[in-house]
């Protein structure tokens, strides 16, 4: 019994009271804010020297990453640890944050995944904040939560403030009527865009199979495909409700809900009743990068089955939940020995498919590149 007590003693010593806590975030606050702050944003990863500075490339000094976890994710946590302490200091380091993501939005709503603030690199790209150049990059990304996640971080600061950053505000009405607009007729969502996507002459229809897919890359342009590969639907739909919640306005449930119809237009017909990475004009499943190919999706479809539920969640709408029961039988038939899913199965034969390093489509799992999941976890 006595031994019992000492080591709940050497336990208890071992867990930091509420002022050492505070005290190690007070610090920590600090260093990120004047030593790894790059004009109030950030990168990805940081040498312990902070000589190297990452993104999910190599980054300079005057350059932020916003696709997570950058400079959004870390405004996050700003703004969490000021909910539940309310220290001005938290807040403040949250406004830094978000002024960067003002210098970085795009003339088109959203954000690039990265913003630059050396002048010559900063002048390739068509900031809001900057004189305008014609021929400047100007394609907002929803790819990898990029736009999205730095919505929901100024949604949160909006909160945060009472509405009473008009900048912040505005930047928030920008995007999301951008965000809005650049939504096809039929609910979808690219997976990136310049402009408004809603007089498209598209068709609205269910998805479907082509007769034939070609199995070598067609090395087509894929950006303006419906898109659900990396969860850019889901993510998009996760930032229109919380605006929604934050806003009350109806126009971003809205628009929420006819991307959640988009979903259940885009499951496959019987035999095969899941989803694709991305569609084509038709609602056929299309290739995409070298390495992504016209198939069914083990990994982006779990995300589209949550996206639903969440959806009837959120909206108290249970249509949604409709396609998700023969989707799930389905996948459970797919389930690999391991009790993972391949990241893709043959349109046709729920046959798995692999690239080799060469990139040659195979059946052949043993030769893979490793810088991509081609098997994923199933829960």
């Amino acid at each position: 019994m006595v031994s019992l007590f000492v080591a709940l003693a050497v336990l208890a010593s071992d867990v930091p009271t509420v002022a050492e806590a505070s005290r190690a975030m007070d610090r920590a606050v600090r260093f990120f804010r004047t030593s790894v702050s790059a004009h109030g944003g950030y990168l990805w990863r940081y040498s312990a020297d902070l000589k190297k500075r990452e993104g999910e490339g190599k980054a300079d000094p005057d350059c932020v990453w916003v696709q997570p976890p950058g400079t959004p994710a870390v405004g996050m946590a700003y703004l969490s640890a000021y909910e539940l302490t309310k220290r001005g200091y938290l807040l403040d380091a949250a406004r830094e944050v978000g002024e960067c993501l003002l210098q970085g939005q795009l003339r088109s709503g959203g954000w690039a995944h990265e913003i630059r603030f050396e002048p010559s690199a900063r002048s390739r790209y068509a900031y809001r904040v900057d004189p305008e150049r014609p021929r400047a990059n100007d394609r907002s990304q929803l790819d990898d939560d990029m736009t999205q996640s730095a919505i929901r971080f100024l949604l949160r600061l909006e909160k945060a403030q009472g509405r009473k950053d008009r900048r912040i505000s505005e930047a928030l009405d920008y995007a999301l009527d951008a965000l809005i607009e650049a939504q096809y007729p039929n609910g979808a969502w690219p997976q990136s865009f310049t402009g408004s996507n809603r007089a498209s002459s598209r068709p609205v229809k269910a998805a479907s199979f082509p007769e034939t897919w070609s199995r070598m890359y067609t090395a087509r342009p894929y950006a303006e495909h419906y898109t659900l590969n990396d969860n850019v639907m889901g993510a998009v739909i996760e930032t229109l409700l919380d605006a929604w919640d934050f806003r009350r306005n109806a126009r971003y449930r809205d628009a929420a809900v006819r991307g959640g119809e988009f979903l259940a237009l885009a499951q496959l017909p019987e035999p095969q009743p899941g989803w694709a990475q991305q569609y084509d004009a038709e609602m056929h499943p299309a290739w995409a990068r070298k390495f992504e190919p016209p198939a069914i999706t083990g990994g982006e479809s779990q995300q589209v089955m949550r996206t639903l539920i969440a959806l009837a969640l959120r909206t108290g709408e249970r249509r949604f939940l409709a396609p998700v029961p023969r989707a799930l039988a389905y996948y459970r038939r797919l389930l690999l020995p391991d009790g993972r899913l391949a990241r893709f199965y043959e349109i046709g034969t729920d046959r798995p498919l692999y690239f080799t390093q060469r990139y040659e489509l195979t059946y052949d799992d043993s030769d893979t590149p490793t810088h991509y999941s081609f098997k994923v976890a199933s829960h």
